[in-house]
This record gives structure tokens, sequence and C-alpha cells, in this order.
């Protein structure tokens, strides 16, 4: 089913850059404060490839900069490709958010671009208009991949797993350290044999995409506007193909963390509206004297109810309310759309989608922002896991805004794909 290739990588001159100073995080998660000081922080750092100085002037730029700046760097030997394809593992250790040390596998290589109703490449959110215009204008200008989309793929043997970790040992390893903390260790995996290993294991099933349905739905358009002006090309013509890294959704280190919701107006619901509206659900209460403590508190009294449908509320009040009911089958996250964002406070899709609810970062960052006024109602969820993930994405359903949050992130900058001498 999926198709992956090895291909020369675009990458940093280690003895150029330090590659720890021009990692950035994917585009779309910089904030206009962290895009000034990433901007700052070196000449080279890769924020300069993928977002323009400030957000105001990306509406009307043809990214003409980027496209200059990538051929003055490789002349001047800032970047430079690969001798000979490769595909690339990484190995992301990092600290989780309950404190254990994790590490990640995972392997960059070029995937055959497949449209949706082929079944092959599965998206499990909506994209938006605006954001695929401008990735668009900045994928003609650069002719390049320059940010990876992540991928998922099902293995719950893990049979990859020893090859990626003997590849991580090899020498030609360069490893970087982002600003989180996490470790990225990168080495080439050239060998016929285990490229071949890669490729039968991919070549037997999907791949679900788990960060950058917006990159992926862009070099599609890319690909079909090549397409109409040399309807001739080659099937391995290297527009056809996209930048990915793939891991192994069932494998340890591949977390999928909740994403929780802010109710940004109120007032918060009574006593008496939260039984009246829902009247399925069982509840208790517990208190939490600081908004520091959250945390802890949803390891004890969230995280157990996983095998049923659970939410915890909080309105800043010092009380949590803890709901939850047996489980029908539907996803957690949907069922709070729909009996809690809409039946209990009257938001239905397109609200969410106007901004009437926000998605910290975090149920720390949730109960910090109720409690300085921010939000009226802070609704924290469990995670869904790589089941859901996967039984959603093989019905062809989607999964409501932002549904799962897939850690860590990939950085931007480890490697970068040309589309005009892919081989």
């Amino acid at each position: 089913m999926s198709e992956v290739r090895p291909f020369r990588a675009l990458r940093y001159d280690p003895g150029r850059v330090d590659l720890s100073r021009v990692l950035v995080p994917p585009f779309d998660v910089i904030s206009a404060e962290d895009r000034e000081r990433l901007w700052a922080r070196d000449p080279h750092c890769a924020v300069r490839l993928v977002l323009t100085r400030r957000p105001e002037q990306e509406a009307a730029t043809d990214y003409g900069e980027v496209a200059a700046r990538l051929a003055d760097w490789r002349r001047q030997g800032v970047l430079r490709r690969d001798p000979r394809p490769s595909l690339y593992v990484l190995r992301q250790r990092f600290p989780a958010p309950d404190g254990r040390e994790l590490e990640r596998l995972a392997f960059f290589g070029a995937l055959r671009l497949e449209d949706y109703e082929r079944r092959i490449v599965r998206p499990h959110e909506r994209t938006l208009a605006e954001p695929k215009a401008d990735r668009l204008r900045l994928l003609r200008a650069a002719r390049a991949n320059l940010s990876s989309v992540l991928f998922l793929y099902e293995d719950r043997a893990d049979g990859l797993a020893e090859l990626l970790a003997r590849a991580c040992q090899a020498p030609g390893a360069r490893t970087a350290r982002d600003e989180e903390g996490v470790e990225h260790p990168l080495a080439p995996v050239e060998s016929p044999d285990a490229v071949a290993d890669v490729q039968r294991l991919l070549a037997d099933r999907p791949v679900v995409i788990a960060d950058g349905h917006h990159r992926y739905e862009t070099a599609l358009a890319y690909r079909d506007e090549r397409l109409a002006a040399e309807p001739e090309a080659s099937p391995d013509a290297p527009f056809r193909w996209l930048l990915g890294c793939f891991a192994n959704a069932y494998a340890p280190g591949n977390l999928l963390l909740p994403i929780h919701r802010v109710v940004k107006k109120g007032p918060a619901p009574t006593e008496a509206a939260w039984r009246e509206r829902l009247p399925r659900w069982s509840e208790q209460q517990v208190e939490l004297a600081e908004a520091d403590g959250i945390g802890s508190l949803l390891d004890r009294r969230l995280v157990p109810l996983a095998d049923r449908h659970a939410f915890a509320v909080d309105d800043g009040s010092g009380r949590i309310r803890v709901f939850s009911r047996p489980r029908e089958g539907e996803l957690d996250v949907r069922v709070v759309h729909r009996e809690v964002l809409d039946g209990v406070f009257g938001l239905d899709e397109d609200a969410v989608r106007e901004g009437a609810v926000g998605f910290p970062k975090s149920a720390l960052q949730a109960a910090r922002d109720v409690r300085a006024g921010l939000g009226a109602v802070a609704l924290y969820l469990n995670a869904q896991s790589p089941d859901d993930v996967f039984r959603v994405t093989a019905a062809g359903e989607l999964m409501p805004q932002k549904s799962t949050f897939f850690y860590p992130k990939l950085p931007t900058g480890m490697v970068f794909r040309e589309l005009e001498t892919d081989g």
C-alpha cells in the first residue's frame, strides 16, 4: 500500500552551524513572539525557510526570499546535499509529562503522494483553505519539502525496532537538542537490505497523518499543478513524492496526549443545569486548592476512568466535577463535543471553529486561564488511543477539531528534500 523510498537529503553542515541553534518547532505552533526570537537566534535558523519574519507579511508574500535564501545557503555550503539516497532514522529522547524518560524511533523517507480516496494515506482531521494557500506559495517558490509530515503506521509487533535502533548506533549520526530538552540523534540508512525491510513492512499497510494535514494537501495540489503542465511526467518524478517521518503508533515513546478545552464565554452552568443536561452521567466532586495541582488530580481521578466516557469540569471555584458513564464505542472527544459543548453550552461545531472554545497547550494552562478570567470553564479530557485513531480513519471518518496531541513534535531543520533532484 504505502510506497516509501530513500532520498538524498539536503542537510545543514555541522561544521558551519550548531544544529541545536537552527532547529525550530513546526511552523504552525510558533507564536509571533517566538518567531521574532528564533529569527534573531541564528542567521541560518530554519525559521527563515518556513516563515516570514512577521505574520502580517505572509498574506502578500510569494516566498521568493526563501528560494533565494536556499540557493545562497547552498552556495555557501551551509546546506549540503547527501551523496547517496538514504532513509534517515530519528531517535527522539525526551521527558514525558509524567516525568518518565522515553524515546521514540522513527524514520524519514519520501512517500508517494496518494489521493485520500485510495485509502492508502488517511487523514484524521479537516483542513482550512488559508493555511494551504500560504503553504502552496512557499512550495512553488522553494521547490523543496522544508517541513516533514508525521505519519503513523500500525505495527503491534514493532518489527522495525531493532533495525532502527541499530542504525542509530552506526557512525555518522548527528545529534541536536531542542528548546524543550528533546534530543534528536539522526542517522542515515543506506543498506539496500535495511531499506528493503522498511519498504516491505510499509507496503502491507496504510499510513495515517498525525501532524501535517495542511502540508500533505498542499503537496497534492502542487503535484496536480505540475501534472497539468507536464502530463507525461514520470511516475517517479520528485513532485509525486513527499518528505515524511514515519512512526509506529504502538511503539513505546509514541505518545498521544489529550487536548483540553476552555469554553471562553460564561457564565458556568449551575449544579442544577449540569444534572438536568447530563442525566445519564454519574458525577463526583473533588477539591482543587491550586491550579498547579490539576495534573496530579487528573491522574488520580480522570485517567482511571479511561474505560468509560469521562471528562472533568473546572470553573475556577476550587471544585472539580468528574463526570463519567459507560462507554458505547464512540470517541470520548466526539461525545464531549456533542453532549457537553453543544448539549450543555449550546456550542455547535461552527461555534467551535469560530473561536468560542480555546485549546490550551496543557491542563495546567487551562486551569490558569480559567482562574485568570480568560475562560468560563475548562473541560479536561483523557487521551485518545492508537486504536481510536486507526478505527476512525479506517472507516473514512474524521475526528473533531483538536482531538489528539502527538508528542514529541517533529523539529524542522533535521532534513530537507528538494523536489527537482531527489534521487
